[in-house]
Parts: C-alpha cells; sequence; structure tokens
C-alpha cells in the first residue's frame, strides 16, 4: 500500500498537472458516481492526507456546488499522468478514473476507493485521522504532541500497531514503520508503555517522510544506490546492513478499530534480532509459545 510520501507526491504531480485547466474528459468508472459528469469544470487543486487523496473541482456553468474526488489507492492503486493520446500501460479494464485536460491525461488504475463528494462530505470523511506527517499545517510542538497523547492513550498496544493506526498519526505504511523501529531500536512488538521517548520517534518519522516527499525512490540508509535504500524493509532472511544479523519478519497487529472489522492493521512486520533486542514486556519468542 503506498504510504503518506507516496500520495503526497502523486496529490503534487496531479496538481501541477491539472490546477487551473478546465476538464474535457471526466470518467468516474464506479457504479454509484458513473453518471458524474465534471466535463466542462475547472480543477482547483489536488492535494493529500495522509494516506488519502482529494482533487477538489470548481462548480460547473449552472453554479452547481464543487465535487471533491476522494481517492484512496488501498494495496494495489496507482495514479498515472501521461500526454493525451499515449498507449497505456496497463490494462483498460483496470482503470476507475480518468481526467483529461488538453494534452493531459489522469488515470487511476484499481483504485482502492472513488467517490465523489461535496467538500464537507470529504473533509468529514478524514476528520478520524491524526496529525499529517506531511501536513502543511504541522506543528513541530503542538502536532508531536498531540500525536503522543494519542498514542499513548492506548499504552498496552504495540508500538507497531500504534504508528500504522492512522487515528494516531497520518501517513504512517509498512516501510515507514519497519524503518522507524530499526531506526529506535525497537522491537515492533514493545509495548507502547516500555518505548522510552515517544516524542522522538514521532519526530523521526515525521523527518523520514519529509525528506521523501519529493523522490522519486524512498531512502531511509543515507544510500540511493539501487536495492541499499532501506535497512530491513523487505530484506526477509537477509543481513543486517548494520551488524550482519539476519533479519525476522512476522505478522503483527488486529483491528485499527474494534467496531470496524474491515479496518485491519495485521501486516507483516520487520525486525534485526540484534539492533532491535526483544524485551521483558514481550514476553516469550513464538517458538517458545508455541511448545
Amino acid at each position: 500500500m503506498p504510504e503518506g510520501d507516496s500520495i503526497h507526491w502523486a496529490a503534487k504531480r496531479v496538481h501541477e498537472a491539472l490546477a487551473g485547466r478546465t476538464l474535457d474528459r471526466a470518467e468516474l468508472r464506479v457504479p454509484r458516481f458513473a453518471a458524474v459528469d465534471l466535463r466542462g469544470r475547472t480543477v482547483e487543486s489536488a492535494r493529500s492526507r495522509g494516506k488519502h487523496l482529494f482533487v477538489v473541482v470548481g462548480p460547473d456553468a449552472q453554479g452547481r456546488d464543487p465535487v471533491t474526488l476522494h481517492i484512496h489507492l488501498k494495496m494495489e492503486g496507482r495514479i498515472h499522468i501521461h500526454q493525451k493520446g499515449d498507449r497505456w500501460r496497463f490494462p483498460a479494464h483496470t482503470v476507475r478514473l480518468i481526467l483529461g485536460a488538453g494534452d493531459t491525461e489522469v488515470v487511476g488504475t484499481e483504485l482502492g476507493l472513488l467517490r465523489a463528494l461535496d467538500p464537507a462530505e470529504a473533509e468529514r470523511a478524514v476528520d478520524h485521522l491524526g496529525p499529517d506527517l506531511l501536513g502543511a499545517d504541522w506543528d513541530p510542538d503542538l502536532s508531536v504532541a498531540e500525536v503522543v497523547r494519542r498514542i499513548s492513550q492506548r499504552p498496552d498496544r504495540t508500538i507497531g500497531e500504534a504508528v500504522l493506526d492512522q487515528r494516531n498519526l497520518a501517513g504512517i505504511g509498512t516501510v515507514y514503520r519497519a524503518e522507524l523501529c530499526f531506526l529506535r531500536g525497537l522491537d515492533p512488538r514493545e509495548r507502547v508503555e516500555a518505548v522510552p521517548d515517544l516524542r522522538a520517534m514521532v519526530v523521526l518519522a515525521r523527518r523520514l517522510l519529509v525528506a521523501n516527499a519529493d523522490r522519486a525512490v524512498r531512502v531511509t540508509t543515507g544510500d540511493t544506490r539501487r536495492g541499499r535504500s532501506l535497512w530491513v524493509y523487505g530484506r526477509d532472511g537477509k543481513p543486517c546492513r548494520r551488524c550482519g544479523t539476519l533479519v525476522e519478519t512476522f505478522r503483527l497487529g488486529g483491528n485499527a478499530d474494534p467496531d470496524e472489522p474491515s479496518d485491519s492493521l495485521d501486516r507483516i512486520a520487520y525486525r534485526c534480532p540484534s539492533c532491535q533486542p526483544r524485551r521483558a514486556t514481550l514476553g516469550p519468542p513464538p517458538s517458545e509459545e508455541n511448545q
């Protein structure tokens, strides 16, 4: 699933491609909104909020209200921007959104969510999210304190689940969870109450996303060479880049909201056993639990 920096990058590209331009093609290929006609309207902006992408389209010639397209890529979604007439490099049946203005086309494929909302509905759709790590309104004191407050409300939860929960802070996915926990020397299964410095963890999370917000390739190691940009993510069974110990993986997480069974945080997690040692709060390792 694309993470906050990827969505921020996509929103920036869509904004540069369409903002201030009038749509001459607009297709929402989802049953509920297939009849929505946005042709003749001007795109006002594109922006991100955590892992959510919004495209704001102004009123039509008759003065009908503006429309905000709410997009979530989920696991497989992609945003493609190309010149009109270019051959698509993806199957046509995967297309869910087409926005065209002059010689430019924005195409969304395999989108997990696509809705046409009024601006107020769009705001309500993400009002449950925690502070956005890449938000223009991020405050180095107030935002960090708010994230720490939210995470601390469930002290017995694992830190791996807490940072993945978008209600605490918006923008972290499994890649940044793995890299963030590694850089802080924490096993992702460590309980929140045992994390020595939550504030430092939030500050680092913000720093990592900001550093990658305008990059096509995500880098956390400082090494931009192919295959060397990440510390532990994707390195199951391979040597840790820092100490050489083999990196391990496991499943971690449950539901973000017990009353919302579809809101799952069950994802793969990565850990270097030497750089991220288990602590007493974690209990016995899985092999012992199964005996």
